[in-house]
């Protein structure tokens, strides 16, 4: 009696985890049937066939653990393409000629609108053109069928249950299921664009060009927070597209630069990008776009990008206007995706040494799937004398940026997430704040002192402190929102129109954390709807409006929204419970961060 007892604990508490760790893996439904049967048989054995000595015992359950595992790794989630549109069997386009052959795309449900996804805009950049500057596009024959997206860019991949957790805990938009489960296709081979049209004949469309986040290490075209449909309802022709990162993208040596005809290295993902403007600028009317009212956007490291954009050689007259959530380089010293020539040179030697390369046909030589997990992180742009010729501030002093007009802004507890594993007191706060404020740190220690902001969001791995919340509120305006202070400043000093908001909607999902705003600017709310209410979807129908009035006017105001005034820097739009203009209330620290870039520089 008692063993059978010991044995139902046992399968239920085994059962109770795997169940667990199973839906969290995604794994598919013959493997749930195989673990099954693997319990099942352990319960038999342990039942029928085996006494009451402990080593048998042990050794049937250790065999047990084994094939669980075993089942685990056999039945993952397997390797599938993002398709275009949601739904089966989706209606095909009619045949749309670009330069390198003719392709078509598949309408949305409803048949509102034209999807044409994995569109190659450069030659794939392996073998020899690893760390090379892209090349055009081959052309092809037939009709490429464009209804997929192609695979993201090289990355580091996490563990699916890792993933699992993160959408569980931070997301919040893990919802469990038994079928359907499947991780994305990655490749060296991701140079390929995505583009949303308004269905029917179109022409002369302004075109919004996004360019993803993801630290210059991770992101994917195909991520729903940023699908290009609802904007394109709006009468927008929407693209966007994938560009080598980390070590692909921003990798910097000599030998590289000796290579190049244009003496360039350390900023092949920028290249990238340009690449994809220039194919915007050749082929976007085929898709009825207006390639001479173009608009860039991007949020966090995509913001950065725009910003490098603006000041880059090589993309005058690739756009007009320019759209920057979350992030920008033209601080003097900018905090993060931008380093010098001289750091980008050390950490390319670095990686060599690591792979024991002594020329760039010995580390082309490496396969990608290994080379992507060099322990050295290649987060950052540089100043090459050719794709960026200067530190970024010095081109807007000079005036010589691209952007016409901006949109920009921030989100309110930017760093809440990147700070969730330093523990802060009021014993180390002003050290904390000492690596963006150095000297100035014990005056903005002063001005924030340690307990006068509380945490906004709480997390279960947060390591918190009697200081967190001040903290977070002082990295989050030297890392995000200073650097739309400045860029504000700097435009409006050139008599250019900027318009800068502050996000604070709090919601289900990230609330007003780093990448909070993203799915209502873009409409895609009901992707996960569960997360969001009636203010969240009439703050999105807001926000919307503004960029979409932004992309087609340069100007995001329009009948029945709240005016938004231009700034200088210092009032912004507020975005969250109202919809209401304010003083950035950040201004202070601003003054201290100015102080510190300003004795920085000078050294």
């Amino acid at each position: 009696m008692k063993e059978g007892i010991g044995t139902i604990i046992v399968l239920l508490l085994t059962g109770i985890f795997l169940a667990a760790f199973f839906m969290l893996g995604r794994i598919t439904p013959a493997g749930w049937l195989a673990a099954a049967l693997v319990v099942c048989a352990y319960a038999f054995v342990r039942t029928r066939l085996l006494g009451n000595g402990f080593l048998p015992h042990l050794a049937l359950w250790l065999v047990h653990i084994a094939l669980l595992v075993l089942v685990f790794r056999l039945f993952g989630p397997p390797l599938k393409a993002v398709p275009a549109v949601e739904g089966k069997d989706p209606k095909p386009t009619e045949v749309v000629a670009v330069a390198q052959g003719e392709l078509t795309g598949v309408y949305t449900s409803d048949g509102g609108v034209e999807v044409y996804t994995g569109i190659p805009y450069a030659a794939p950049p392996v073998g020899a053109l690893r760390w090379r500057e892209p090349q055009p596009a081959e052309p092809w024959e037939g009709v490429r069928v464009c209804d997929h997206f192609a695979p993201m860019s090289m990355q580091t991949r996490n563990s699916t249950v890792f993933n699992s957790l993160t959408e569980l805990a931070v997301y919040h938009t893990f919802r469990p299921k038994l079928a359907g489960n499947s991780i994305e296709p990655m490749s060296e081979d991701s140079l390929y664009l995505n583009v949303w049209k308004p269905a029917g004949e179109q022409e002369k469309l302004p075109v919004l060009v996004y360019i993803h986040g993801g630290s210059l290490t991770s992101g994917q075209p195909s991520w729903s927070e940023y699908n290009g449909e609802s904007l394109a309802r709006r009468g927008i022709v929407v693209v966007n597209f994938g560009y080598r990162l980390n070590v692909f993208g921003y990798l910097a040596t000599g030998q590289l630069a000796d290579e190049s005809p244009n003496g360039t290295t350390g900023n092949y993902g920028l290249l990238d990008q340009i690449a994809a403007l220039r194919w915007v600028q050749e082929n976007i009317a085929a898709f009825g776009g207006d390639p001479e009212q173009v608009t860039i956007c991007g949020e966090s490291a995509g913001a950065s990008s725009v910003n490098a954009l603006c000041v880059s050689p090589l993309s005058d007259g690739l756009f007009r206007r320019a759209i920057a959530e979350s992030s920008g380089i033209v601080a003097k010293q900018p905090y993060h995706t931008f380093r010098t020539l001289d750091a980008a040179l050390a950490m390319g030697k670095d990686i060599m040494d690591e792979f024991g390369a002594s020329t760039m046909d010995d580390l082309r030589a490496v396969p990608a799937e290994k080379l992507v997990n060099t322990k050295h992180i290649n987060n950052s742009m540089t100043v090459d004398g050719y794709a960026i010729a200067e530190q970024p501030y010095l081109t807007y002093e000079k005036g010589e940026n691209h952007e016409e007009a901006l949109l920009n802004g921030f989100n309110v507890h930017e760093a809440d997430l990147f700070m969730l594993f330093d523990k802060v007191t009021k014993d180390d706060y002003a050290e904390t704040l000492r690596p963006v404020l150095g000297d100035q740190a014990e005056a903005a220690a002063k001005l924030v002192p340690p307990r006068a902001v509380d945490e906004a969001y709480h997390y279960i791995v947060d390591r918190g402190g009697d200081a967190k919340g001040s903290a977070d509120e002082v990295y989050s305006a030297a890392w995000f929102s200073y650097s739309h202070y400045c860029w504000s400043r700097l435009l409006a000093r050139q008599g250019k129109d900027v318009w800068e908001y502050r996000f604070t909607k709090d919601n289900g999902g990230l609330g007003s954390c780093h990448g909070g705003e993203l799915p209502y600017a873009f409409g895609c709310l009901e992707r996960h709807a569960w997360l969001y209410d009636e203010s969240d979807r009439a703050l999105s129908e807001t926000m919307q409006s503004y960029w979409a009035n932004f992309v087609k006017y340069g100007n995001p105001n329009g009948e029945g929204l709240p005016k938004w005034e231009t700034t200088n820097g210092r009032r912004v739009l507020e975005l969250g419970a109202q919809v209401a203009a304010t003083e950035d209330p950040a201004l202070s620290l601003y003054e201290l961060l100015d102080a510190y870039q300003d004795s920085v520089t000078a050294k």
